[in-house]
């Protein structure tokens, strides 16, 4: 199953959020799985059109997602996920 993981700046937020395992097909089934176990988490990391926010990056082991806007990148059972926020600044 993949493994979802977190920085700690949206666990600062969601101090229950740990990395978990979840059988999911796509990005899209993990941010339902978010959206009922973490009210309100999802609101941070997409938009009102379910597209992924600008300071959000979700990385498939070492690769960004492609489809920020579907979310519909495949998992595979081995895929490490990681949900983060881009950090911008001077």
């Amino acid at each position: 199953m993949p493994k979802v993981n977190f920085t700690s700046a949206l666990r600062r937020f969601y101090p229950d959020l740990k990395p978990f395992e979840i059988e999911a097909k796509t990005v899209s089934d993990i941010l339902k799985h978010l959206n009922q176990n973490y009210p309100g988490l999802t609101d941070y990391l997409v938009d009102e059109q379910g597209r992924l926010r600008q300071h959000v990056n979700i990385f498939i082991g070492d690769k960004l997602i492609k489809d920020k806007i579907g979310l519909q990148d495949v998992l595979s059972k081995d895929d490490e996920v990681y949900i983060m926020q881009a950090l911008s600044g001077g």
